[in-house]
């Protein structure tokens, strides 16, 4: 059996509220895109009625594929994502390091692949800063191997 995919509680809600949504308005969208499209005529030579069916495979697919997620999931517990300061860092830390090489420092939260959001320092556990962060506490430097490997400090765990 596969692993369990790991969630955040935002992140589940998250995902929830997308299929919800998914559900209760882009379906009834589309099945109105459709009737509208239907109602022109002739349907092989009909651009709305084509982009109202690829419409629909997309949000029938992104339905399924939540539903995929949250069936294979599994809640990162509150206890981890509230690491006190001292503790090792976990699926669901903030962490903030400092980049050996520039002294910049960054605060990132650790989570699970399918959360994973660069641009708002949402980090994945498998990418390679996450998975070298993995199990650290506050004072380690670690190396990141990557395709430019690099060094980082932790400098705290905790918000």
């Amino acid at each position: 059996m596969a692993d369990k995919i790991k969630l955040t509680k935002a992140g589940k809600e998250e995902l929830e509220k997308e299929l919800r949504y998914l559900i209760d308005e882009a379906r009834e969208e589309v099945k109105r895109q459709l009737a509208e499209a239907r109602a022109q005529g002739d349907l092989s030579e009909n651009a709305d009625y084509d982009a109202a069916r690829n419409r629909q495979a997309e949000v029938e697919g992104r339905i399924k594929e939540i539903e995929d997620i949250l069936s294979n999931s599994e809640l990162i517990s509150d206890e981890k994502s509230s690491k006190k300061k001292g503790d090792k860092v976990a699926l669901g830390s903030t962490v903030t390091i400092r980049f050996l090489e520039t002294g910049k420092e960054e605060k990132y939260m650790i989570v699970g692949t399918v959360e994973s959001d660069p641009f708002s320092n949402k980090i994945s556990n498998a990418c390679p800063l996450g998975e070298a962060l993995i199990g650290k506490a506050v004072g380690e430097v670690v190396d990141v191997k990557a395709k430019k490997n690099y060094k980082v400090e932790v400098v705290k765990i905790g918000a």
